[in-house]
């Protein structure tokens, strides 16, 4: 099917490939150094399966690495992060479910890049 859309952020991009009613599928890329905002959705979980370089995932209060092949759910309604400690790309696939998977959905609680 390919990508459908794209955007770039201060952390690196996400790429769409595949949506239909109740899910989304994204590949996130996360560059050196670099984390997504704290935040959490009221309307999806999401299901993150790393595919390059490593992760360092915080949800709620836990946190813990994932290498490549390693999935972490993240339940509706946690407090989540993403963070690229490498010094290599992270590449992620994501796999929203829920009600919405709209980037509306988010509320940030922290945020490298001034966005709450």
């Amino acid at each position: 099917m390919g990508v459908e859309y794209s955007q770039s952020r201060p952390w690196g991009s996400w790429y769409v490939l595949e949506e239909g009613p109740g899910y989304k599928v994204k590949r996130i890329v996360v560059l050196p150094g670099k984390r997504l905002s704290l935040q959490s959705h009221r309307y999806r979980e999401e299901h993150w399966t790393v595919v390059r370089g490593q992760a360092l995932v915080q949800i709620d209060e836990r946190q813990f690495m994932l290498s490549p092949g390693e999935r972490g759910i993240v339940p509706l309604g946690a407090r989540h992060r993403l963070t690229n400690p490498g010094t290599d790309e992270l590449w992620v696939v994501e796999v929203q479910c829920g009600s919405s998977t709209a980037e509306e959905d988010i509320v940030r609680y922290e945020d490298d890049f001034g966005r709450l």
